[in-house]
């Protein structure tokens, strides 16, 4: 029955992870700490084994995605390996981080940040993006989807890496491979399409994740038998979750990626 339960876990966040670019972490972590908190089969699981196990099951989730995503030419590459730049070593420091915090400090500091990321999704139309027009630094890019739709958006190199710096490193502490970060970083800042958004977050989300587990693996972070339960719901979820993204609205994946957003945050903090 645990391992039953475990892969439909493991396919759930698949979905919401690959349909909303988040990488499924946010789905897993609190998962796995309401499960040992309230049963008796995982009563070992730790925060820091938490966010290791959930690092690691992430890389299938952002691979699986990524794969999908390539067929309808929505992965932006260039943007995504800059934004890894930043990434990379932010998961490595924030996964050494990860064991300085104790469980209820965990959860109400995840909860605070899922909340203010949903918030600021709710105000992003008032904000306005960071100008790269006159910027030595800019990047400028083209995307063609296979449906033929072409969008362009630039952002500044170098503002870029440090905010994947930051999105790397909280991914790191928190075991969510940095897509509730990333996604809204590049909607709300750089004015990435939501498509595009979502698309490349994965494909960076599968390269920090990389990263950040093995980090976790040198300490010793992660429950294998909690991950092998977990990795193939998570493979088949975020194909489906890559297959219904091509469906909806941009402004219904905003509003989806919000509301999950929000509720975990109070489920959290309470």
């Amino acid at each position: 029955m645990e391992w039953i339960i475990l892969f439909f876990l493991g396919l759930f966040s698949g979905v919401v992870g690959s349909l909303i670019g988040l990488g499924g972490g946010i789905i897993i972590v609190p998962s796995l700490l309401f499960l040992g908190t309230y049963t008796d089969w995982i009563s070992n699981v730790t925060p820091q084994i938490t966010v290791g196990t959930s690092s690691l099951v992430i890389i299938f989730t952002g691979l699986s995605s990524t794969l999908m995503f390539m067929k309808h030419k929505t992965v932006d590459y260039i943007s995504g390996l800059l934004f890894f730049i930043g990434s990379a070593p932010g998961s490595i420091i924030g996964a050494m981080t990860n064991k300085y915090l104790n469980a209820e400090e965990f959860s109400l500091y995840f909860g605070l940040f899922m909340i203010f990321i949903s918030f600021t999704l709710m105000i992003r139309g008032k904000l306005k993006p960071v100008s790269a027009s006159t910027s030595r630094f800019r990047i400028s890019r083209t995307n063609v989807d296979v449906k033929g739709n072409t969008d362009t958006y630039s952002f500044n190199i170098f503002f870029g890496i440090f905010i994947s710096f930051v999105v790397g490193f909280l991914g790191g502490i928190f075991g969510i491979g940095g897509g509730s970060l990333m996604v809204p970083a590049m909607l709300l800042i750089f004015r990435f399409p939501a498509h595009i958004a979502i698309a490349t977050s994965m494909f960076l989300i599968f390269l920090s994740s990389t990263v950040s587990s093995y980090t976790h693996f040198t300490l010793g972070n992660i429950d294998w038998l909690i991950a092998i339960a977990l990795i193939p719901g998570a493979w088949i979820g975020a194909k489906l979750g890559a297959i219904i993204n091509q469906h909806l609205k941009a402004e219904t994946l905003v509003k989806v990626l919000r509301v999950t957003l929000i509720l975990i945050g109070i489920r959290l903090i309470l």
